[in-house]
């Protein structure tokens, strides 16, 4: 006796396993059939907000951390990146990359040290003259600080009056503790940096182009790469001519600034030293001027005994720099190294107290390095002109 289709009720429907269910057509489903969900690895997880912000700080902190080994290096390719296009064209002339590099490693290193050396007798000169000098300043800055005086005095007699006791006056004691070990330390440790940085220097300029090449070469994807290769070559070319023209700058600057001296009566040597820290002081924006600028004031005091002399010397000084600043450093880089002033500020502040003197002065290359970056990634072009 055959048996009946199954109720679908029927328990029997339900709890066997071997009947077949009856189809369900999901309406949602059909419609959307079309937008398939993406693959779970094609998903990219986004970080938070917070997670991002403890990342920075880790990368902060470790960088001034290790700064002994960072900053070498660092100082290392940057100088590679200036030496590079000399290297390129004595390759031109059949030069030897290697032999290329150590002409130019040494000329640089002579220059350095003819400079120390042309500059090393009036600095020691001045450094002796100084305690004397200011021993000859003090009673000009006692007269022009006796208001000052005056007012402290009279909030010192206010506060001993108010006060209770006995006013007897309390005499603190100051020790200073001078650890001769770090003394001992301080000069080997610097030699091994300096001799660390020269040999980063000389290996980046030989094996660079191989590092860069084998490192091309792990990107999986050829627009990648291309794009890595365009980045890399702008950032040398535009540091290195960066570097060379804010260099041949502030060079006309010093000298300038020495002339000047020597029209006022300061001798060869010495306005040759004002001129050299000058130079140097005006890599690091707004803050070596600053710097600078005190300093003028202070020799301009010891140097000349009327009032309206001593002013001289900070005053050429910053006529000289805001011509330098506002004139002829835009026309002869153009906008396209054009940075914010705030932006700039800050990034002084931040490397400045991440890595001190050496910070500062590789503030402003790092930062056109990563506005070059930006710029010719896609996506993060409006990155780049925030910085501007």
């Amino acid at each position: 006796m055959a048996a009946g289709p199954a109720d679908p009720g029927s328990p029997s429907a339900q709890g066997d396993p071997s009947l077949p269910l009856p189809a369900t057509v999901d309406v949602g489903a059909s419609a959307l059939a079309g937008d398939e969900d993406p693959p779970l690895s094609a998903v990219r997880p986004r970080a938070s907000h917070a997670l991002n912000l403890l990342a920075t700080l880790a990368v902060g902190y470790t960088l001034w951390l290790a700064q002994g080994v960072v900053l070498p290096i660092l100082l290392g390719m940057f100088f590679a990146l200036i030496g590079n296009p000399i290297i390129r064209g004595l390759r031109r002339l059949h030069v030897p990359r290697v032999l290329g590099a150590t002409i130019v490693l040494l000329g640089g290193l002579a220059a350095t040290v003819a400079l120390g050396y042309q500059l090393a007798q009036p600095a020691a000169e001045w450094a002796r003259q100084v305690p004397k000098e200011l021993g000859r300043l003090a009673p000009k800055l006692r007269e022009m600080s006796k208001p000052v005086h005056a007012a402290s005095e009279a909030a010192e007699s206010i506060a001993r009056a108010t006060e209770s006791g006995d006013g007897k006056k309390v005499d603190v004691v100051r020790t200073e503790v001078n650890d001769p070990y770090k003394s001992l330390t301080a000069t080997p440790m610097m030699l091994t940096s300096l001799l660390a940085v020269i040999l980063l220097t000389f290996f980046f300029m030989v094996y660079g182009e191989n590092l860069q090449r084998n490192a091309i070469s792990l990107l999986p994807s050829r627009q990648q790469k291309r794009v890595t290769v365009e980045i890399m070559q702008s950032i040398e070319r535009e540091i290195s001519r960066y570097v060379l023209t804010i260099s041949a700058i502030n060079l006309i600057l010093g000298l300038a600034l020495a002339g000047s001296f020597y029209l006022l009566g300061v001798p060869l040597a010495e306005a040759l030293l004002w001129g050299t820290m000058a130079a140097v002081l005006n890599f690091a924006p707004y803050v070596g001027p600053l710097i600078g600028i005190i300093i003028m004031l202070l020799m301009g005091f010891v140097a000349f005994d009327e009032a309206w002399m001593s002013l001289v010397p900070a005053g050429i000084y910053l006529a000289l720099h805001t011509l330098e600043g506002q004139i002829l450093t835009p026309v002869i880089l153009g906008r396209q190294m054009r940075l914010s002033p705030l932006v700039l500020i800050m990034a002084l502040m931040a490397f400045g107290s991440l890595w001190g003197i050496i910070g500062l002065l590789l503030a402003v290359p790092l930062l056109v390095c990563v506005k070059i970056s930006l710029s010719r990634i896609e996506g993060l072009e409006g990155w780049a002109r925030l910085l501007e």
